[in-house]
């Protein structure tokens, strides 16, 4: 279920030149750079063939894209370089081959707290992990989707807006993620009775609990779409009883 929303952008085909194109696909995933593109164009065009069968081409895995905007930015970027080319017009380039891209360093996989609590130093750790590795962030995310039918439903069934359920549904699954990285026998499904307030249940580790109250206090103070102070109650709620139920839940303890 999709949750996204169009803000109404403004699509303009423009080519602003081969730096921002650079640093568009280079965030984006694509292993291209502008003069690469602008050869496939070229090549593409004298063929008679569209500008829909090069752009698939420039990524090898689906692209990633930050931000709607950014996806924006790329796809004017390109559409504007394919207009160029289109209509047999110079295209300046930087003067020189460019440098080759520094390799990015990933975050190395964060070392397992268990059997004791995750440090903040941890929670660092598996946030940067779980930023720069894209396909551990995707196995994850899997997992979350399959085991926790009660957590993923009581979001549901929360009446949140987008925004609220965006924000609710994402600072759950980075906290289920960490818990799988550092608690290495695993983490059940949460039982519905577990959203519930238990008076049983292990008390959360500070450092999950500053996590979770720092990245709803980002998402209050969002310059685009700020949670209401109702709707940020509510999604408090949710966050810490989720949190109390994936800590109760882990396998082993």
């Amino acid at each position: 279920m999709s949750r996204s929303k169009d803000r109404g952008a403004d699509f303009t085909r423009e080519f602003e030149g081969a730096q921002t194109l650079d640093g568009l696909l280079e965030v984006s995933g694509s292993p291209c750079d502008t003069a690469e593109v602008l050869a496939r164009m070229q090549a593409a065009h004298a063929e008679g063939r569209p500008h829909s069968d090069v752009i698939p081409g420039l990524f090898e895995e689906e692209p990633r894209f930050p931000s709607p905007d950014i996806a924006r930015l790329l796809y004017q970027n390109l559409l504007g370089l394919w207009d160029l080319v289109e209509e047999g017009r110079a295209v300046r380039l930087e003067d020189g081959p460019r440098p080759p891209r520094p390799k990015k360093v990933k975050a190395p996989l964060p070392q397992a707290f268990h059997p004791d609590e995750p440090t903040g130093e941890f929670v660092e750790a598996a946030w940067r992990y779980l930023e720069d590795d894209e396909k551990a962030r995707t196995r994850l995310m899997h997992s979350f989707e399959n085991r926790q039918d009660a957590l993923l439903g009581a979001l549901d069934a929360a009446g949140l807006t987008d925004e609220g359920y965006g924000v609710a549904r994402h600072l759950l699954f980075e906290l289920y993620a960490m818990l799988e990285l550092g608690w290495s026998p695993g983490v059940a499904s949460v039982r519905p009775a577990a959203l519930v307030a238990d008076t049983t249940a292990p008390p959360v580790p500070q450092s999950l609990r500053t996590y979770a109250d720092e990245a709803l206090f980002e998402a209050e103070q969002d310059e685009e779409q700020p949670l209401t102070a109702q709707e940020l109650e509510a999604v408090r709620t949710l966050v810490r009883s989720g949190l109390a139920a994936l800590w109760g839940a882990r396998k082993g303890r």
